[in-house]
């Protein structure tokens, strides 16, 4: 008992310390980096910012590599995969690869969202509908690792620069509000890594 109380002290006070260092400085860089490209007016850099954000903060992720590796050993004990090593490793990193693709995808749809005024339910309505018929047609050995990566997608590290994102981004634009505006984004990085797994395990799977 005495561990477990200790390892949760240090679990919280880890935590605790990492939050604070990303709001002190991920946080004002992501929001800085999205006001300065906004104002340049390049369509073309503000567009690979955000995918490069989305992307690179999600392979990143401790949680998306914990699964990646979970899911991996899973199918290769069940026979889905080749067990040997290099095989699952190939598994793993594809996975990790298709989510983190999403996710970048899914921030540049969003940052364009912003900067065109797209209203947001018809995309998420749009989006889960979509989420709902790959769920028919996928393999359901991939259905409950697709629906979990898109809750690994929005933890401590892609949460707060994705935000930063889309409110220096509403923030600069005229005509923009960041209160109804700026969020949104992180519901687009949830949605996206559900449909792109279920297709990454049609093409694996059959």
């Amino acid at each position: 008992m005495g561990e477990v109380l200790f390892g949760s002290l240090l679990i919280v006070l880890g935590l605790t310390l990492f939050i604070q260092g990303l709001e002190m400085g991920l946080f004002p860089i992501g929001e800085a980096m999205a006001q300065a490209l906004a104002r340049k007016g390049s369509l073309f850099w503000l567009l690979a910012f955000a995918f490069a954000l989305g992307f690179s903060t999600t392979v990143a992720e401790p949680a998306l590599i914990a699964v990646a590796a979970k899911a991996a050993d899973i199918a290769g004990r069940g026979g889905l995969i080749d067990p040997g090593v290099e095989s699952l490793a190939q598994y793993a990193f594809g996975l990790r690869m298709s989510v983190a693709f999403s996710v970048g995808l899914a921030i540049l749809i969003g940052v364009m969202r912003i900067l065109r005024g797209w209203p947001i339910h018809y995309l998420i309505i749009g989006g889960y509908v979509l989420v709902m018929l790959m769920t028919i047609v996928a393999p359901k050995e991939i259905i409950g690792i697709a629906y979990d990566a898109g809750g690994v997608t929005t933890s401590t590290i892609t949460v707060p620069l994705v935000a930063a994102l889309g409110v220096g981004l509403a923030s600069t634009i005229r005509g923009r509000s960041p209160l109804t505006d700026g969020f949104g984004l992180i519901a687009f990085a949830s949605l996206l890594p559900m449909i792109f797994v279920m297709g990454y395990g049609l093409i694996v799977f059959r």
